[in-house]
């Protein structure tokens, strides 16, 4: 099982990987309702490293991201249920935009986005390429998504749970 590490611990425990010899891989997200599509990235973006951070973006750049209602589980469980994970190694919280900061601190040796990206389209293609990092596009196709989970769940029933009315 995985480790949800404050900043300044990840960037500690990284550097004692890298000493030992170890690469490693990144990958980010807001993993609001963790979904299949979700664990197939995260799987596949372990697959191009010895050790995987994750960096979940906090609670408020989820709201400002995601929209009213967002997130449904607070940035403590899904950072728990991400660190559950077969293949996560880290599992980290970050409150900036984007994670140009976090890649600058740990310049991870590869950069996974999934595939709703291209490498010309992630936006931190530029940073990474600077200090000398890999991108790679990993997972199945973008075919799962948390927005159609929750209009799944609304539709069935509503999201309170209780089973649709009867006719």
């Amino acid at each position: 099982m995985g480790r949800v590490l404050s900043r300044e611990e990840l960037i500690r425990q990284v550097a004692a990987d890298r000493a030992g010899g170890l690469a490693v891989a990144f990958a980010n997200g807001c993993f609001d309702l963790l979904h299949v599509g979700h664990v197939r990235y995260l799987q596949a973006a372990a697959d191009e490293a010895d050790r995987l951070v994750v960096a979940i973006n906090a609670d408020a750049s989820v709201a400002g991201l995601k929209g009213s209602g967002r997130p449904i589980l607070s940035e403590s469980d899904r950072a728990e249920l991400v660190a559950a994970l077969r293949g996560v190694d880290y599992v980290v919280i970050f409150p900036e935009p984007t994670v140009t900061p976090l890649l600058l601190a740990l310049k991870p040796d590869v950069h996974c986005k999934g595939t709703d990206y291209t490498v010309d389209t992630v936006p931190e293609r530029e940073t990474v390429r600077g200090y000398g990092g890999r991108i790679a596009i990993v997972g199945d196709p973008k075919d799962h998504s948390t927005r159609d989970l929750l209009r799944r769940v609304a539709e069935s029933g509503g999201a309170d749970g209780s089973a649709p009315s009867r006719p």
